[in-house]
């Protein structure tokens, strides 16, 4: 790509190479944040989720167990 980017963009290397690097450095510092809140959103929900079932399990345990009626033994 070095050998190429001389007929492309017609400046000096250093203006060229220094505009680049910023350009990536930035796009790797949004690519992280985006990265990062999309894992945090992942952990909410998953957080969410657990004390949803946390809150069915304790509710279940809670109820009356018909099964056991049926299979007990005598």
């Amino acid at each position: 790509m070095r050998q190429e980017l001389p007929h492309i963009i017609l400046s000096r290397q250093p203006e060229v190479e220094e505009a680049f690097s910023a350009y990536q450095t930035t796009h790797e510092f949004y690519y992280e944040v985006q990265q990062r809140l999309e894992f945090q959103r992942h952990c909410e929900w998953y957080e969410a989720e657990a004390e949803y079932h946390r809150q069915e399990l304790k509710k279940m345990r809670g109820e009356l167990n018909i099964f056991r009626w049926f299979l007990r033994r005598f």
